[in-house]
């Protein structure tokens, strides 16, 4: 039937989707892409998963910086961007790979809490030229573990206990900030399966057996912060959105759960509703990705009492559950084995519901854009629909910046690269025009980042590592982003500062790109120089995660005047 037809002693899994034959790309021709005489590169126009190893080309890292292995040890920087400090070395690197921010005030003080599931670390960054670390997470106790480390417990969590990602958000009824996090099975469960065909879901049905008995929370956990510290926690609500479970805050957390849980910083103001993606059970699974089990869609709960959140809708995109796959098989990507499909991200929401808010942004890999009515929260619709042109491997909208869209019609939709030495399709950051939201289209991209001239490299490609969009910050950032610019990381390019104040010619005004690795950044992290932005837009502070710790930047001309010591008021509630 498929390459699962290899395995034997195991039956297949139904909710591993064979809706088409497999089509993953071939190896691509080296002579096909590459640098060009006029020193641009020219990128694959197709490629399967593999973010394991380096791809060097003629005039690529390897031939360029042979001293180190293929990754450039220069740092390129625009006059109007201005170095505030580095935190270098493992010790301000919880994880080299990822990791969300959060912000809080207490006391006069602020807070960084930076983490990656079982990897955290709590900053104090009142004095940005003086941050202090505060409090050092991990589960580097437990050592080897076969199969998932998470479910053992250590000195610092329990089992299955961990950091997932967050909104913190000021709750005046509790007289303090509310932290929801996500709960969720890794996207890549490299200990039972792998991305290469053979290891991959659609050839080790042992690997996906084991996935799906494993026994963890997938949903959210609701607390109140009484203070930064973790001690300070107070557990207010665990929550399941598992829909086979009979009751969502009191779940069976002994036997294994169905779905994804909640994914990425759910998003919620602080008021009355909350939006996650999440896929409610095993069937929502028309997933290419080949170590990835489920097809996300969106999950809409009430948040009156964040003790007891209360679920109000669940929606998806026609062809992203078991059954569907007629409509599966209308997408260009059925069978490519390669493809992110579904969100991985909640709604992007410009503006609040209880504000008057009426169109929430998804983002859904290969499925494309979705613009959907959230005016009534308990009958979430699509309105708008826009497919995308195909960019495979790496991820496909991912990403969706809305900061301008109240003022312009304008958002910005982006995926994001997992290949290092631009190995697959570069990720264009798209300009789509709103205004009309049952008629989303594409009228232009932002332009692409090169580096500056008399530089070592003519194009970033030859870098090392990967590069393109991440994501543009985080709509918990304290402060309103500003109109006209948006600052996004570009992982080997650094931060890119793009100023779009007219739609018409968006142009790069501002970078900084580090050195792709530090004395303490491990050969294997090196394909991930930069992997966030967080934004302070209260005080005019960029901070930069990278694999060899943060970096705080400046840039009076294009964020203003920035404050380098405690804020002039606390946080509270994200403006948007």
């Amino acid at each position: 039937m498929d390459d699962r037809s290899a395995a034997a002693g195991l039956p297949e899994d139904p909710n591993v989707p064979v809706a088409c034959a497999d089509r993953r790309p071939a190896a691509v021709d080296p002579g096909s892409y590459g640098m060009q005489k006029d020193g641009t590169f020219l990128h694959p126009s197709q490629t399967y998963v593999n973010e394991e190893e380096q791809h060097p080309f003629p005039g690529g890292g390897e031939e360029l910086f042979p001293a180190t292995d293929g990754y450039d040890p220069n740092t390129y920087k625009s006059d109007n961007v201005t170095v505030e400090a580095h935190y270098p070395g493992k010790k301000f690197t919880p994880d080299p790979f990822h990791s969300w921010q959060n912000i809080v005030d207490f006391d006069g003080r602020r807070y960084m809490f930076q983490y990656d599931r079982s990897d955290a670390r709590v900053y104090d960054i009142t004095d940005v030229k003086n941050v202090q670390i505060v409090e050092s997470l991990s589960r580097e106790d437990v050592g080897e573990v076969e199969g998932n480390p998470e479910a053992v417990a250590g000195k610092d969590w329990a089992a299955h206990d961990m950091w997932g990602a967050s909104t913190i958000q000021w709750s005046a009824k509790h007289g303090g900030y509310i932290m929801v996090q996500s709960f969720e099975m890794k996207r890549q469960v490299h200990f039972w399966m792998g991305d290469s065909p053979e290891n991959s879901k659609y050839a080790s049905p042992e690997g996906v057996a084991a996935a799906r008995a494993d026994t963890q929370l997938k949903g959210f956990k609701v607390y109140k912060l009484n203070g930064p510290r973790k001690k300070d926690w107070e557990l207010l609500s665990t929550v399941s959105t598992d829909q086979t479970q009979q009751n969502p805050l009191d779940s069976d957390l002994t036997k294994p759960q169905q779905g994804s849980g909640s994914l990425d910083v759910p998003h919620w103001d602080g008021g009355r509703y909350m939006f996650i993606s999440a896929a409610p059970s095993d069937d929502w699974s028309m997933q290419e990705y080949p170590t990835y089990l489920y097809a996300n869609g969106f999950q809409v709960w009430d948040m009156a009492d964040p003790a007891a959140p209360k679920l109000l809708d669940t929606w998806h995109r026609n062809g992203m559950v078991r059954g569907e796959e007629e409509a599966y098989r209308s997408n260009p990507r059925c069978g490519n084995r390669t493809s992110w499909m579904g969100s991985r991200n909640p709604l992007y929401i410009p503006t609040p519901i209880e504000n008057g808010g009426k169109y929430g942004f998804a983002a859904m890999g290969g499925f494309g854009m979705s613009i959907l009515d959230i005016s009534d929260p308990t009958n979430l619709r699509e309105v708008g629909h826009l497919d995308i042109p195909p960019s495979v491997a790496g991820t496909e909208a991912d990403n969706i910046d809305v900061s301008q869209f109240e003022k312009t019609g304008m958002v910005y939709l982006s995926g994001y690269p997992l290949s290092e030495d631009c190995y697959e399709p570069y990720k264009d950051i798209f300009q789509i025009d709103a205004s009309d939201a049952t008629k989303p289209r594409i009228v232009g991209r932002l332009p692409r980042p090169t580096p500056p001239g008399g530089a070592t490299v003519t194009d970033y490609c030859q870098r090392g590592g990967s590069f393109g969009p991440k994501r543009s910050g985080y709509y918990t950032s304290p402060g309103e982003p500003k109109d006209g610019l948006m600052i996004y990381d570009f992982y080997n390019a650094g931060a890119q500062f793009f100023d779009v104040t007219d739609p018409k010619k968006p142009k790069i005004a501002g970078y900084f790109a580090p050195p792709t690795f530090g004395p303490e950044t491990e050969d294997w992290a090196r394909s991930n120089p930069t992997h966030g932005v967080y934004v302070e837009y209260d005080r005019k502070i960029v901070w930069l995660m990278t694999n060899d710790g943060i970096y705080a930047l400046s840039s009076p001309s294009l964020l203003g005047a920035p404050n380098l010591a405690a804020p002039t008021e606390p946080f509270r509630t994200s403006a948007r």
